[in-house]
């Protein structure tokens, strides 16, 4: 079921936002990009088009971006071939990188944009821009095979003192220190769901897509998925909304992105035309009431 709110609402969700965590961590062992001329030392989209390519920084977490058979692929990656090739820019090439590293990497012009489904938060808009929302998600649960615990969502994690796993840098991260819950930070989702295999986590917290995904893929993984839900923080649904990320200063290609952006998602056919092979479905179509501008005031 699509979750459609009013703009009031909309903000009030904002807002439980507006308290977490911020992304941390370094960059290290990254090729540089070389930014064109964009304000602010950016990335102008003029030096895109006559490079021929975008270079993409990702964290390797399916199905938003992710490396197979030697080829990157995703959901947001295969969004960007669509839009920035009618931005006349052919190729996009990627960067690997862990999740609490691609804005420290995006500000350090190791590449000009971040292609990961990043969840759209107060902290990270002073630190980026963002592209209007590509996606709307739920958080799921990655626990051991017949769900020992019974866990359901993140207050059941608490109240039953389960060993928690999350990627560094995600919105997970920041759900459970808000909820007081000592967390494990892993690098890469892969990370998360051996973890859980091995016994060192009870339990992996995650987007649904990213770990309904990792289990068709993985199905002889002695693990089970819960089913999604909106995650609440003192009380306040959080209700997640992905983009792409650019520098600041960039907001010419910023700009026209999101026009090709809204061609793309103000169409559904269109929309799962692209990403619906990665196991995306009209639950994430981005609700247009749900705007960047509102995720990143954070204010009621």
């Amino acid at each position: 079921m699509r979750m459609r709110f009013g703009k009031s609402s909309t903000v009030r969700l904002a807002a439980g936002i507006a308290g977490l965590g911020l992304v941390g961590a370094s960059v290290a062992g990254c090729t540089s990009t070389n930014p064109g001329g964009g304000a602010e030392g950016g990335t102008s989209l003029e030096s895109l088009r006559e490079a021929g390519t975008v270079t993409v920084g990702f964290a390797g977490e399916a199905p938003y971006s992710f490396m197979e058979d030697g080829e990157l692929t995703g959901a947001t990656v295969a969004l960007h071939r669509e839009i920035f090739k009618n931005l006349g820019i052919d190729n996009v090439e990627g960067v690997a990188t862990d999740f609490g590293a691609l804005i420290p990497g995006l500000q350090a012009g190791r590449f000009d944009v971040v292609s990961a489904g990043m969840s759209i938060l107060p902290q990270r808009c002073e630190q980026a821009l963002f592209s209007e929302p590509e996606f709307n998600y739920t958080t799921a649960l990655m626990v051991p095979e017949g769900n020992p615990q019974n866990l359901s969502d993140i207050q059941s994690i608490k109240d039953s003192g389960a060993s928690m796993a999350t990627m560094t840098g995600a919105i997970e991260s920041d759900y459970a220190e808000a909820s007081g819950i000592d967390a494990t930070q892993v690098a890469s989702a892969q990370d998360g769901m051996d973890a859980v295999i091995n016994g060192r986590s009870d339990v992996f917290a995650l987007t649904g897509i990213s770990l309904n995904w990792m289990k068709q893929n993985n199905e002889s993984a002695p693990v089970d998925v819960t089913e999604s839900f909106v995650a609440e923080i003192n009380g306040v649904p959080q209700v997640g909304a992905g983009g792409t990320v650019f520098r600041q200063g960039d907001e010419e290609l910023r700009d026209a992105y999101n026009e090709e952006l809204a061609k793309i998602t103000s169409d559904p056919d269109k929309y799962l035309s692209i990403v619906g092979e990665f196991g995306f479905t009209e639950n994430e179509l981005p609700d247009p009431e749900l705007t960047t501008e509102i995720l990143c005031e954070g204010v009621s």
